[in-house]
């Protein structure tokens, strides 16, 4: 209970003293009060300034980020394979990755948008681009973590290549892997958002927000916001519980190391 208690503490405080300033500025369009951004949350479905309701929004933005992550997922996850599995690949590779993983995603909004002009496919390329890296360096660090006994004994029993990394290379870094794609989505969260803001876009959450604001509505900004970090919560949360639920017997294997 004790420890339940410390965890809200901070969050209750931040809005106390949120609630506390916007009543001491008396001033909606800087600090909007807490009522005022619950009558938005409170009602997910209602239209917001001709752009769509908070859920429309929100669903809109989670389809662009999970077709984004999972076009990531599908190219980061084999060349991290090959990557850990292969010196060749990694040498061959790691100048390339070493220059462009420093790079911030939305450094790359520009050439986007010359590429692919400005829609869905622009958005996509840059949420893709912010999910790869973590996925990719995950994937081969958690194929070179591969027990080399496990490798020993099943090529002892005459297993070929493509056998050894279905059966014993993938299964046996997918904790890892699956660590990479959890910071990777929270990562393509970020670019979504950021990226919804961009001239031309016409629905989801970081478009909303820009949107209220050139409405001077602060309070449908803060209750973007909100949706935002509640639904990166959530999401967090489920790759936490499948983590949990499918890769416990990492901590098994982790202990009989020791």
């Amino acid at each position: 209970m004790n420890r339940r208690l410390r965890k809200v503490l901070l969050p209750l405080a931040v809005i106390l003293v949120w609630e506390a300033l916007a009543l001491y500025i008396n001033n909606p369009f800087v600090l909007p009060d807490l009522r005022a951004v619950l009558s938005v949350l409170v009602k997910p479905t209602a239209d917001l300034l001709g752009s769509g309701s908070l859920i429309e929004n929100a669903m809109m933005s989670l389809f662009r980020v999970t077709l984004g992550f999972l076009i990531a997922s599908c190219l980061a996850i084999p060349l991290g394979v090959a990557i850990g599995r292969w010196e060749g690949a990694k040498d061959l590779s790691e100048g390339l990755i070493s220059v462009l993983r420093p790079v911030p995603p939305l450094a790359w909004v520009p050439l986007a948008m010359a590429w692919l002009k400005i829609g869905l496919a622009s958005m996509v390329f840059i949420i893709a681009l912010g999910a790869f890296f973590p996925i990719l360096l995950s994937t081969a660090q958690g194929v070179r973590d591969v027990k080399r006994s496990w490798l020993e004994a099943v090529t002892m029993m005459g297993a070929g290549e493509f056998h050894l990394i279905r059966k014993v290379v993938l299964p046996g870094s997918a904790p890892e892997i699956w660590n990479g794609m959890r910071v990777a989505f929270g990562i393509a969260w970020m670019c979504v958002v950021a990226a919804e803001m961009l001239p031309g876009t016409g629905s989801g959450l970081g478009y909303l927000i820009i949107y209220a604001y050139g409405w001077g509505q602060i309070q449908v900004v803060v209750a973007g916001m909100v949706a935002i970090g509640i639904l990166g919560i959530l999401i967090d949360r489920l790759f936490i519980a499948v983590e949990r639920r499918w890769f416990s017997w990492r901590h098994t294997t982790d202990e009989a190391g020791t």
